[in-house]
């Protein structure tokens, strides 16, 4: 059919010669991109597998599909984009694979997500991870991986989250790091990186989260940290930082997190620091050089959950935390904090506000006076409470019965005086009790017996008497008792005088691994039970009136690493037995009574090792001890006149038979 003889207006001619080269343009277009998918294809097909190539151990064997026989969008592991059918994500986290990471990852070039963290992967992050421009996140942590900071990873402008955290990182951190201006996740954590931080770091405008602690990183943190106006959590602890925390951070209104321990920081913190800082819930900055007061401000910080001041020079009184009611964790040891004065615990009070604290320590500092009894009224939460090391006289507070949930009370090193309550018996959940180094008196009570999680009980260089009770014994998984220097009548002597016997039960602590009650006066047999101890690793009963034999028991703990029975009134021979305990580091049973032969073998072998000066009736031993040799017995004798008997025989029947011959 003729077209021209349709008559059709003009405007019909020019729409079908548009709808033409239509269709010629898009058939181009289309044919060149199926090719070009083709090809891309092709390409995300051979960088797996030659992924896959490079990996050496797969135990979960999640790379099993990666095979011709399916496409490869199918490949556990991976997520493609359904229209291109292109690798988008490529995420095998926590899989243990071994091997190392292959550079044609690089042409993935559609990725978005790369997570090969938590792996055994080694080697170096490949250059060409710098060509994953539409890269969003990337996960290598958690790798045996090595070499420098990937530099080139910094032109992946799309990068959200970088995560680089404990793979051997060595070398500075790049300046070219400011590029990726959407980046909200950096964690650099756990390396050997060193150098500065970079003042670029304040171009990361999107920033969230900062990971850079456990680093060998120096100097300043910049000041431009203040401009990441996002910025909710910053990580810098355990490097060698130093000078002072800057003026900046203290304005960041965004801060849920500072966390800065272990560093050398110095000077002193504004005083209206936390006014600045409405969202702060955790503030850690333990182990440093700071100085001045702890921020008067900080009553204001009503969100604070953590608080780490501790190991620094802080001075003056602690300041007044009753409106920190989230608090959880409070740590202002070994400081300079107090005054040694009545008003030093005057913060104590507004403290039983706080009904979630858990953990609170001010050990190591100057507070002294008398510890309040509304000490008891502190959070029932608490579990751990460290108080020793200061200045604190009176009475313990029987009220501190009243915090029944308590793992540890440390109130060691002090001067406190009086009995230990009775009331302690309470303590069901308490796990390591610390008493020692102060002036009790007294006998030590019986309802210690009913702390039957008990397995720590220090003790050591106080003033009590009377016998060890014989409830200890319920304490069955007591590991550590310190009973050491204490005291009966009088002044306190240079040596300690604890009476009475050791009691059998003390043999019934299957897991005691160290027992100390030297220097006191306990008196009678050392307990042949403390055999069944086999958890035993020192024993220290040095120092006392024990008499009768060393239990031969004592050899079948086969853990015992130390041992020290000198000075008591010990008799009879050291057991045959010690010399079989192969892990005994070293015996002393010096000035004692001991006699008879001093065993060859194990740790009697070094004189360096054993001591056993004071027993004058010792023979035998090794040469280096200068003993006199062991007299031979009548058994030995008689031995050795039937040896020669037998020798005479044969000496007759051989000479016999050559005569015959």
């Amino acid at each position: 059919m003729n077209l021209c003889s349709l008559n059709l207006p003009s405007s019909w001619f020019i729409y079908l010669h548009m709808l033409l080269i239509l269709f010629i343009f898009t058939s181009t277009w289309f044919g060149r991109n199926a090719i070009a998918s083709t090809l891309g294809n092709e390409t995300d097909q051979l960088a797996l597998l030659k992924f896959k190539e490079l990996i050496f151990n797969d135990p979960y064997g999640i790379l099993d599909s990666w095979n011709s026989s399916t496409n490869f969008c199918n490949w556990d592991g991976l997520t493609c984009n359904p229209m291109h059918e292109r690798v988008i994500q490529l995420n095998l986290q926590g899989y243990q694979l071994h091997g190392t990471i292959s550079p044609l990852v690089g042409n993935l070039s559609f990725l978005r997500v790369l997570d090969l963290g938590n792996n055994n992967f080694y080697g170096t992050i490949p250059r060409e991870f710098g060509r994953l421009l539409q890269l969003q996140g990337a996960d290598l942590s958690n790798n045996s991986l090595h070499g420098e900071f990937p530099t080139n990873m910094t032109s992946c402008f799309e990068l959200q989250e970088l995560h680089l955290y404990g793979i051997n990182l060595i070398g500075k951190i790049p300046v070219e790091i400011g590029s990726l201006r959407k980046l909200q996740v950096l964690s650099v954590g756990r390396n050997k990186l060193t150098g500065q931080i970079p003042a670029s770091i304040g171009n990361l405008s999107s920033l969230t989260h900062l990971f850079m602690g456990e680093n060998n990183l120096e100097g300043e943190i910049p000041q431009e940290i203040g401009l990441l106006r996002n910025l909710t959590y910053i990580q810098v602890g355990e490097n060698k930082l130093s000078g002072m925390l800057p003026s900046t951070l203290f304005n960041m209104s965004s801060l849920i997190t500072i966390a800065a321990t272990l560093n050398q920081f110095n000077g002193s913190l504004p005083s209206n620091m936390f006014q600045n800082l409405p969202n702060l819930q955790e503030f850690g900055i333990g182990g440093n050089q700071i100085s001045g007061s702890i921020p008067i401000s900080i009553t204001n910080a009503s969100v604070l959950q953590l608080l780490d001041i501790g190991f620094n020079y802080f001075v003056g009184q602690v300041p007044n935390q009753g409106k920190l009611l989230d608090i959880v964790y409070i740590d202002l040891e070994n400081n300079s904090l107090g005054g040694n004065s009545t008003n030093d615990f005057d913060f104590l009070e507004p403290l039983t506000n706080c009904s979630k604290l858990y953990f609170f320590s001010i050990s190591y500092n100057n507070l002294g006076g008398y510890l309040p009894n509304f000490i008891g009224n502190l959070s029932t939460q608490l579990s751990q409470l460290y108080l020793g090391f200061n200045q604190i006289s009176g009475k313990i507070p029987a009220e501190l019965a009243n915090l029944n949930n308590l793992t540890i009370l440390s109130l060691g090193y002090n001067h406190f005086d009086g009995i230990i309550p009775t009331a302690f018996g309470k303590f069901r959940e308490m796990q390591i009790l610390g008493l020692d180094g102060n002036f009790l008196s007294g006998i030590i009570p019986t309802s210690i017996g009913n702390l039957s999680k008990l397995f720590s009980l220090s003790l050591t260089q106080n003033m009590l008497e009377g016998n060890i009770p014989p409830s200890i014994g319920n304490c069955q998984k007591l590991q550590s008792l310190y009973l050491a220097q204490n005291n009966l009548t009088g002044p306190i002597p240079s040596e300690n005088l604890f009476s009475g016997s050791l009691p059998d039960e003390v043999g019934k602590l299957k897991n005691i691994e160290k027992l100390d009650v030297s220097d006191n006066y306990l008196s009678g047999n050392i307990p042949g039970t403390n055999g069944e101890c086999m958890s035993l690793e020192n024993l220290y009963l040095q120092g006392n009136s024990f008499n009768g034999i060393i239990p031969s028991s004592l050899s079948s703990l086969k853990g015992l690493q130390y041992l020290d029975l000198s000075r008591n009134h010990l008799s009879g021979s050291i057991p045959e037995g010690m010399q079989d305990i192969s892990v005994l580091q070293y015996l002393n049973v010096s000035f004692n009574m001991l006699d008879g032969e001093v065993p060859t073998e194990d740790v009697f072998q070094n004189s360096s090792r054993f001591s056993i000066t004071g027993n004058s009736k010792l023979c035998g031993g090794i040469s280096n001890l200068h003993l006199p040799p062991c007299p031979i017995n009548g058994r030995k004798l008689a031995k050795h006149h039937s040896y020669r008997k037998l020798i005479a025989v044969i000496v007759s029947a051989v000479a016999f038979l050559l005569i015959v011959h």
